[in-house]
């Protein structure tokens, strides 16, 4: 199941980013290492008019590491090709699956053992939404 959340406002806020890779033990010092200021805005490209947000809810994909709560970054200007993971409908019921095909048949598979993949039966109205690109992970401590 998902949520739309729909395109974002402009921010114009820029972030630093910094030459050196970090590792995730011991703490390095970065002040000396500032290459340049980024905008996640044009890293992402989220201020695109073919960009929206998703929040992703339940465990099917987490082995592509979407979890439930992740923001998903989704783009419709992306033409769906098996092995896209896509915001898709199926009889207008949302989505979050890998685009697939064997044969003939589209099939929307889930990246957990847990859940069966979900072959496109005949009648049955599949609208992809969009290619997912990104997504966003809250670390906070819950």
């Amino acid at each position: 199941m998902v949520t739309i959340l729909g395109p974002l406002e402009p921010s114009g806020a820029t972030l630093p980013l910094f030459s050196f890779h970090v590792p995730a033990g011991f703490p390095s010092p970065a002040a000396d290492h500032l290459e340049k200021r980024i905008s996640l805005d044009e890293l992402l490209d989220v201020r695109a008019p073919h960009i929206y947000l998703v929040r992703v809810e339940g465990d099917s994909m987490i082995g592509a590491g979407i979890y439930p709560g992740d923001l998903v970054i989704v783009d419709r200007s992306i033409e769906a090709e098996p092995g896209h993971i896509v915001i898709a409908a199926v009889n207008c019921e949302p989505l979050c699956k890998r685009l697939a095909r064997d044969g003939s048949q589209v099939v929307l598979k889930s990246e957990n053992p847990r859940y069966p993949s979900r072959y496109l039966l005949e009648g049955e109205e599949l609208q992809v939404w969009g290619v997912v690109t990104y997504s966003v992970r809250s670390h906070d401590k819950a």
